[in-house]
């Protein structure tokens, strides 16, 4: 019999209505639970809920594993893989595509596991006591159902701070990646440093929004917006930079970015791609390279800002805001008449419509008019949960500047 968690009067409504998460101020008593373990939810009155696990240490006190009377053993997890797994069967052209996300946690119904393919290996993240209390058994299922040349852990993320645990980096079965893992994405290639890149190496999260913008850039295309010279924000490894260049042969694509390791690769992915010779590299702040940028006078026919979280906890709201609206005002005053403005935000607790409203008051700010010709979200492998609107945490938009 597993402990259980006993709510307060009132506090089971989004519970019932499936959402994975419990706060600990919405908990009564908890009779005999240690943290990690695997407990039984109730109602104040005794009535039984759901199973997840508990972590006293963190605000998130329970993770739900299931809304049913099932047990949480290795037939459950493998159960769980499998049909995440399958799922990518039907968001993702395997012939055009090996790198994607496999398993997003809540929204594949296993709290805090994130497991992403790059060609042949498998990057893993366990975020939270309960997914680390299941490391071997998980990393022996992945073994199984996707045979990878090797599992990688990037367990380096801040919430795992919040649960207690510390950073963990390295390979937890078969061969270390090497140094650059080359993927295919939409037929194009991209080298990844897995070890080192951002998140688990790379935007998988974009996948969907790349080519969406392209089809904005080419020339001729449904929007009739030739390229140009496009500046590209906050590049990183030049994603984008590749899409913005095949979409449009003539364009050129400055890429600005402060880590030169990243505009490395950046050149490197332009490369592979047949297209270096139409990019240009530039390491700085891009808040200073834009307002040196606007004093210059200069402008450009598309602009893509992919920014770095601004926003990481509700503390940070005022600050982040102000760094959205600032980076998008100076946008707005760098796009040429007519230009494409391809403006994201990947911080969780700034919503779509708060998000919209600041890229609104950046162009009013710089007396701009602009439509918006589309609304972007991450990538559907992905997946966002109806029932956890936390789950929905990449927002974008296309602009066209009217004037």
């Amino acid at each position: 019999m597993n402990p259980q968690i006993i709510l307060k009067p009132g506090k089971d409504k989004a519970l019932r209505a499936r959402h994975p998460w419990i706060f600990s101020g919405a908990i009564a008593r908890v009779d005999a639970a240690r943290d990690g373990d695997t407990v039984d939810v109730c109602d104040a009155a005794g009535h039984w809920l759901a199973r997840g696990y508990y972590n006293s240490r963190s605000q998130i006190a329970v993770r739900v594993w299931t809304w049913e009377d099932e047990p949480i053993d290795r037939a459950f997890l493998r159960a769980r893989l499998e049909r995440a797994i399958a799922a990518r069967d039907a968001c993702v052209n395997r012939a055009a595509t090996n790198a994607y996300r496999l398993v997003n946690a809540e929204s594949d119904f296993l709290p805090g596991l994130v497991v992403d393919r790059y060609a042949d290996f498998a990057v893993a993240q366990f975020l939270t006591l309960g997914a680390e209390a299941r490391k071997a058994e998980l990393v022996e299922l992945i073994a199984e159902l996707l045979a990878p040349r090797g599992i990688y852990e990037r367990s380096d993320v801040d919430v795992r701070e919040k649960e207690g645990l510390a950073p963990a980096v390295g390979v937890l079965c078969g061969d270390a990646p090497p140094e650059r893992v080359e993927i295919c994405e939409n037929g194009f290639r991209f080298l990844v440093d897995i070890p080192r890149g951002h998140k688990t190496g790379f935007y998988l999260d974009q996948r969907e929004n790349r080519k969406r913008v392209a089809e904005f850039l080419s020339a001729g295309g449904d929007a009739q917006q030739s390229a140009g010279e496009v500046l590209n924000v906050f590049a990183y490894t030049g994603a984008f930079a590749v899409y913005a260049s095949a979409a449009n042969p003539s364009a050129r694509v400055v890429n600005l970015d402060a880590s030169r390791d990243a505009l490395n690769l950046a050149r490197e992915n332009m490369r592979l791609n047949d297209c270096a010779d139409r990019g240009e590299f530039i390491e700085g702040d891009a808040f200073y390279l834009l307002r040196r940028y606007r004093d210059q006078g200069k402008s450009f026919d598309t602009i893509i800002l992919d920014p770095p979280k601004f926003v990481h906890t509700r503390s940070q709201m005022e600050a982040g805001l102000r760094g959205y609206k600032d980076i998008n005002l100076l946008a707005f005053k760098l796009l040429a008449p007519g230009g494409i403005l391809a403006t994201f935000s990947c911080s969780g607790q700034v919503s779509a419509a708060m998000f919209q409203k600041i890229v609104f008051e950046a162009a009013h700010d710089a007396r701009r008019d602009a439509h918006i010709l589309a609304h972007l979200s991450q990538s559907s492998d992905h997946p966002i949960l109806l029932a956890f609107p936390e789950s929905e945490y990449l927002k974008g938009l296309i602009c066209r500047a009217v004037y």
